[in-house]
């Protein structure tokens, strides 16, 4: 039966102190504290969040400064994954210039069902 090395708990002291700073810090970030401050659920679709999903929670900055982080959690909200993703694409657009208008689209030319009964009639014949 092979001897097991003797378990240094100096070093597992080390692993837990290290552990319990480095989460210590993360819970300084915005995410944490906005989680800790919302309730968790998106603030566009009403999706509602467990910790079995939370990864899917995004903190969304409503002024697009990921610098501007005030302690009252003003500038954020929780999306969705999705909706953060939407968000940000509409943000791009309204950037650039925004995408074109409807009254500005050119007016569709083309008819998908022109030859329709064209079409029906010889699937019947056949």
């Amino acid at each position: 039966m092979p001897i097991k090395p003797p378990i240094d708990n100096a070093k597992l002291d080390r692993i837990v102190a290290e552990a319990r700073r480095n989460a210590e810090q993360r819970e300084l970030g915005y995410r944490e504290r906005a989680l800790k401050m919302y309730p968790w659920i998106c603030g566009r679709c009403a999706r509602e969040f467990t910790r079995t999903n939370l990864q899917e929670l995004t903190v969304h900055h409503r002024n697009h400064d990921h610098d501007f982080n005030p302690p009252d959690g003003s500038n954020w909200e929780l999306l969705c994954v999705y909706c953060h993703d939407n968000e940000h694409s509409r943000h791009i657009d309204h950037v650039r210039g925004g995408v074109m208008e409807v009254e500005d689209a050119p007016a569709a030319t083309g008819n998908p069902f022109a030859d329709l009964k064209a079409m029906m009639e010889r699937g019947k014949k056949a």
